[in-house]
Parts: C-alpha cells; structure tokens; sequence
C-alpha cells in the first residue's frame, strides 16, 4: 500500500513543469544566493536548503524530478520518524496508521514534491520531536546531541518555522516539572541554551527581514474561517470516529491503558502551533504569513493528531487493517490529484516557440517585489523577478512589465502600442493568469488593436499564454468579364 501510494502520490507527479516559487530554488542555484537581484527579496536565499538543492543539481542537471527528489527523500524521511513517534507515543502498532494519515493530507504530498524547503522542514522537525522525546525517556546524550543538532537546523530551513519552538520547549517543560523524566532540571536547561546561542545569527537576521515584511505580502488578512479550514478537521475527525466505530463494532476499547497528557501535549501542539501563531501575528501586525505551504510544517502534527485520537478508542489488535482502510481512502480521495501546484510555466513557454523569435512577448512579473523603483522596463536578465525566464526560456523579443499594474507600466504599454507592436502583425503577453487577463483587457481597448484577433495558446494552469495577431486583410473579389 506505501509503495502503491508513494508512487501515484509523489513519483507520477515529479516530472511536472515547476511552479514559479521552484524556478526561483533553480536561479538561486545557478546564480548563486549573492545575485545583486535577490536584494529585493533578501529573506529569499535565508535556507540551507539550497545546498541540498545545488547537490541534487550537480547530480541530475536542471530537470524538475531531479530537483524534487530531495524533497521527496526528505518526506519519505519524515513519514518514517513520524510512523515513530507513534510508536513510542500512542502505541506500538500506529506507526502505519500514523504514516497514511500523513498521506491522506494533500499538503504534505505536495511539498514532497516540491522543490522548496518545506518538506525538509517537516522532516527536521520531526527529527528534533524524535530525539527530544528519546531523550527524555532514556537520558541518553546521543539522543540529547541528535535533538540540539536538529533543533539548530529547523530556523535554518525556513525562517517560518520559529512557532516550533514553543513546543519543543513546552513538552520539554511539562516532563521536567511532572518528573517524567530522569533528565535533570540542569541538563534540560543547558540543552536549549545550546539551542538558543546557537540560533541567535538566525534570529538576528529573522529580525532584520521583518523590517520589510510588508513588501512581501501576497494574501490577504486571515478570518477565523481560514483557520478553522487549515486544521484539517475533515482528517481528524475520520480517525476519530474511525476509532470510535471500531470500538463500538469490537465491543472493546483501547486494551492498552490510556495515552499520557505530555503525549497529547506533543501532537495537540505540533498540530495547532503554527496556524495559530501566523495567524496571531498577521492579524496583530498587519502583515499576512498565513499561506498554505508556510503551515505545512504543522502537518505531521495533524496525523499525528488524528492517530492520536484514534488511540483512545481503537483496540489494539486493529491498528494495521485500520491503517490499511485509511491508505484506501486516502488513494480514492487524492484519485483526482494530490494537491500539486496547477503550474504549467514549461508548456506557456513552449507555445509560444511555434512564433518568430522577432515576435514581442510582453511578460509581467510573477512576484510582487517587481515595481519601481527595483523593476523598471530596462531590468537586467537573469534576475529574480523573472526567474521563470532564466529557468524556462521564451523564444521572442521580450518586453517586462512590473507585478501590478501602474501608471508607469500604462505609459510604458501605450508607447509599445504606438511604436513597437502594431508593425510586428502579433505580440504575446506570457505571464501568471491573472496579471496575463489584466493586461489582455488593456491591450483589448487599445484603439491600435480593434481589428485584431486575440486567443489563449492553451490550458496552462495558473499560467496563461496570449497571442494577439491583426487579421489579414480581405481582398476584393475580381471581377469577370
């Protein structure tokens, strides 16, 4: 059933065209995280994961399954210490249970393959709650070593990741003050001042960059609606009533005695942690982070979660074919897809090769940071704000327009429809969706193009392709004699 799921859930969908964020991990890689342009986005290249990315790079070129198989060997990694966790939490058989519900969750299959940071972020997270935990119960200093070490890496992976932290020091917390552990007081305090110093560069910089989040937004203001919708409630209430229906139907409940309240304080918060905090301090600051694929580090936490709930009720000798349903339902869920980005950027640039490379391709930047005074018509290439292009190479005269639309762009826009486009006989406008439709409107009113036929080059996702050609003129019919 793993295989089964790993191979239609993450394999099958790893040779797809990168989104643009990914075109963005390739021009880091290439240009390197110094790139004058990435001055406009500094907390861009702030990850050790682009290491991991220049690695997978040298070994297999600029191909999108090459560049996602660190993510998807870093998921793979995840499912098994989570499936662990389990183990030593909930119970000794919910390791699978625990690894399918993981599944189950479109986030995680997504960022395992995505060539971005975050599925290596769950992973060293789960990490850092494995080796705290074994920690605590054994009072070993390889474990205590292990858990400093990931702990040290997890800012260092994505600066989002810092609400982790309140966990890690919560459960360690609760253990020391009940005396579940034989951990002394000293040792449980030295170990996260080691954490703390050593994150100090990181918080320094997280500070910095905070400055100028505001520059950076791309979503609105979360409502409570949108938290409530990020819990993924729809997968932990299955499990729960799953244990619960198995219960009622086995006329037995747990055998096992009942889960502790630190386990329950692990998974509740690793579950609940992070879509609270962004959601906490976009609403206190103004600045909104509460966007999908920064919450997928709490995902893991969801699953476990759910196990968790299941383990209340289930008994024990049900954990494998419950986890064996839940595989099922997960694959007939996910039939339709496993919540990969809608991003075709290799396709649009594609379309648009059929044309003469004199052809004028008007391509509005994908990234919010592209205005002035940063963008400006005469913006060098490569650079950040056309990633997509270094990464996917349009054939064509290329002409840059800024995220939105400004008066500059305008008088940029109606100088090319004076002076440049209508003597080509046809234009392409090649861009993210929307800015595409925005711009195809504009150029629609402009009275240098009434006549002109104008379709999309194909159905690219979220990326749309745009011809705009004057139609050829209607000879008169000759005359018989």
């Amino acid at each position: 059933m793993l295989a089964v799921a790993l191979i239609k859930l993450w394999l099958i969908p790893a040779g797809a065209s990168f989104w643009v964020d990914e075109t963005v991990t390739a021009f880091v890689v290439h240009q390197g995280g110094e790139d004058a342009s990435l001055a406009v986005a500094p907390q861009v290249p702030k990850s050790i994961y682009y290491g991991v990315a220049r690695m997978a790079d040298g070994l297999f070129g600029t191909s999108e399954f090459g560049y996602r198989i660190p993510s998807m060997l870093a998921a793979a990694l995840a499912l098994f210490l989570i499936g662990r966790l389990a183990a030593r939490l909930i119970h000794p058989d919910a390791a699978w249970f625990a690894i399918f519900a993981c599944l189950s969750l479109k986030g995680v299959n997504a960022e395992a393959t995505d060539a971005r940071p975050y599925a290596l972020g769950f992973c060293v997270a789960a990490a850092s709650f494995l080796f705290l935990v074994r920690w605590l119960d054994g009072n070993r200093w390889l474990d205590a070593a292990l858990f400093v070490a990931m702990a040290t890496l997890l800012w260092r992976v994505h600066l989002i990741f810092w609400p982790i932290y309140l966990v890690l020091c919560l459960y360690a917390l609760i253990r020391r003050v009940r005396g579940e552990t034989e951990v002394s007081w000293l040792r449980v305090l030295g170990a996260f001042a080691l954490v703390g110093i050593a994150l100090l560069p990181v918080a320094m910089d997280a500070i910095a960059l905070n400055r100028g989040a505001g520059d950076h937004v791309i979503v609105d203001l979360p409502r409570f609606h949108d938290l409530t919708a990020s819990l993924k409630g729809a997968l932990i209430g299955s499990c729960a009533m799953a244990g619960v229906f198995i219960w009622m139907i086995a006329g037995q409940k747990s055998e096992d005695g009942k889960i502790s309240s630190t386990a329950a304080v692990l998974a509740l918060g690793w579950w609940l942690v992070q879509p609270a905090s962004l959601f906490a301090y976009s609403r206190f600051t103004g600045n909104s982070l509460f966007v999908g694929r920064y919450l997928s580090i709490g995902l893991p936490g969801a699953a476990l979660a759910g196990t968790l709930l299941a383990g209340w009720f289930l008994p024990a000798r049900f954990w494998k074919p419950a986890a064996l349903v839940l595989g099922l339902g997960a694959l007939y869920v996910l039939r339709h897809g496993a919540g990969q980005q809608d991003s075709d950027w290799r396709g649009a640039s594609a379309s648009i090769a059929r044309y003469s490379p004199e052809t004028p391709v008007i391509c509005p930047s994908p990234f919010i940071e592209a205005k002035a005074p940063e963008w400006s018509p005469g913006y060098h290439l490569p650079g950040f704000l056309y990633a997509h292009l270094a990464t996917y190479p349009v054939r064509g005269r290329i002409f840059l327009f800024p995220y939105r639309k400004s008066a500059a762009a305008e008088r940029y826009a109606a100088k090319l429809s004076r002076e440049t486009l209508p003597a080509s006989g046809r234009f392409v406008i090649y861009g993210g969706a929307y800015n595409t439709h925005v711009w195809r409107n504009w150029f629609r009113e402009r009275p240098e193009f009434a006549g002109w036929n104008e379709r999309s080059l194909g159905q690219f996702g979220d990326v749309d392709a745009v011809v705009f050609e004057r139609r050829p003129a209607i000879l008169p019919a000759r005359s018989e004699r």
